[in-house]
């Protein structure tokens, strides 16, 4: 076990899988004792055993983004169990519209914005008291380069994460004060369960792989090393900024 996250207390959520799941796991590895949240009380109680039989301290507590009082609750219950919370990682996700964005219905619309966005603006606004109060804490928000420029047939999903972007640099400049660091992590495409569909898609994964300088699609391990170095004290003169993860796929392609 290292030592670089030792006694921090970090909220993942979308943990019960993917990326989240890869994030909890290393800060466990790191010290930090985890709270994993998603939707499902029994995908989180795989992820807690798993840490635990690596000899990490995790507790699952089920919570669904849209609810902003689940969202208080998540953590209410993280500091009545730990007594603080240090490092916050928005990572839940949604996204049940794929084609033009004007095909995208009022519901579809309102649910990828409401967990997407709105989701990690409740997390945010329920840790930062906390934060606050405890001098300080880290605040992670997983956008996409999805946020930086559109996402083909993925226009909504852009849309929230090109939000998630800006709420990343207003919460930085407006918690700056209070030793609160805000970041985001830009993923290109990874191959998740949530990505799924795309990455079984063989000829948009040739598309993709020869637009990528690295040549290949990421995985959830490479996510890792960046939502480490921002959860660290490595990073504590570093706010609003956004990582991007995608081995140059958004790199400028030339004349």
């Amino acid at each position: 076990m290292g030592e670089l996250l030792q006694d921090q207390v970090a909220i993942i959520t979308g943990a019960s899988k993917g990326i989240g799941e890869a994030i909890a796991r290393a800060y466990a590895r790191e010290g930090a004792r985890v709270v994993v949240s998603s939707r499902k009380q029994e995908l989180l109680q795989t992820v807690v055993e798993g840490i635990r039989a690596d000899g990490g301290e995790a507790l699952g507590l089920a919570t669904h983004m849209g609810q902003p009082e689940q969202v208080e609750a998540l953590v209410a219950r993280t500091v009545e169990h730990w007594g603080r919370v240090d490092i916050a990682v928005n990572n839940a996700a949604t996204n049940p519209h794929f084609g033009p964005l004007l095909t995208a219905d009022e519901g579809q619309l309102d649910k990828i914005l409401d967990v997407n966005l709105k989701g990690y603006f409740r997390l945010c606004k329920a840790v930062e008291p906390v934060m606050r109060a405890q001098g300080g804490g880290k605040i992670i928000n997983l956008a996409s380069i999805a946020g930086l420029r559109p996402a083909l047939n993925m226009g909504v999903y852009s849309i929230s994460k090109a939000g998630v972007l800006m709420l990343t640099k207003v919460l930085a400049s407006e918690l700056g004060s209070a030793n609160i660091q805000v970041n985001a992590l830009a993923p290109g495409l990874i191959r998740t369960k949530f990505s799924q569909a795309l990455w079984e898609n063989k000829s948009l994964v040739e598309m993709v792989e020869t637009r990528t300088p690295l040549g290949r699609l990421g995985e959830v391990e490479d996510v890792v090393g960046a939502a480490l170095f921002l959860a660290s004290s490595a990073s504590d003169y570093i706010t609003g900024e956004v990582i991007v993860i995608d081995g140059g796929t958004s790199l400028p392609s030339g004349l």
